[in-house]
């Protein structure tokens, strides 16, 4: 019983906070049709409020995202087009890393820095999983293969460090960056602004699982290399 009750409560912890981003997005989702623009036209608005007509808005394939690389803004086609609440307030945040982007905030910069970091060490240590019994063998060493499943676990550290820096990242892009503007302009209804709250806290929670579940992936590792 208490194992199923264990499980359970990991389940909860690993896949409640996205479930309930999708919950929030879904709630505000409906369409608005007294909204003056979609969320494409909005974060091009502000962009354009913030003289950051340099910035692009396009559709985005993998999710709502800012590109620092190419400095461009994309939202998901319902988002990009669609006249919702959920639109307008997550179009408010991607710009909210347009301007973290702008104004050199650090920990923006560390989070792009690590992203190619962590994925050529992801890749690696998915190589060197697989190779390591091998090598392991051929070389008759068994520390050899201890070597390399260390590297395995700093993969998934590096996964896992990306995601704990990508959280204030969000965080900032919602509260400290968004949720001005959308106050400073009066875009919003005080009914509105309260659902937008929520929808901010949603958006920047949007890495919580991804980052639970990388530090438990972290954790399984090092027990399993303890033994």
């Amino acid at each position: 019983m208490s194992i199923l009750l264990a499980t359970l409560l990991l389940l909860i912890i690993l896949f409640g906070p996205q479930l309930w981003v999708q919950a929030v997005f879904r709630r505000h989702a409906e369409p608005r049709p007294e909204l003056a623009g979609n969320g494409g036209e909005f974060a091009r608005h502000l962009l354009n409020q913030l003289h950051m007509a340099d910035v692009g808005v396009e559709s985005a394939d993998g999710g709502d995202h800012y590109d620092p690389v190419s400095k461009t803004v994309r939202l998901n086609k319902d988002r990009l087009e669609g006249k919702s609440l959920t639109a307008i307030v997550v179009a408010a945040h991607e710009v909210g890393h347009a301007l973290q982007d702008r104004l050199g905030y650090q920990p923006l910069r560390w989070r792009s820095q690590l992203v190619f970091l962590a994925q050529a060490a992801q890749k690696l240590g998915n190589i060197m999983f697989i190779l390591a019994p091998v090598v392991a063998g051929l070389a008759r060493a068994p520390s050899v293969a201890v070597i390399m499943l260390l590297a395995v676990v700093v993969s998934f550290g590096s996964a896992a460090l990306l995601h704990l820096i990508t959280l204030p990242v969000e965080w900032d892009a919602s509260f400290r960056r968004a949720l001005p503007l959308l106050e400073a302009g009066h875009y919003l209804s005080e009914e509105d602004q309260a659902a937008a709250r929520q929808i901010l806290t949603a958006a920047a929670f949007t890495y919580v699982a991804a980052s639970l579940a990388s530090l438990l992936n972290l954790w399984r590792w090092l027990r399993w290399v303890k033994r």
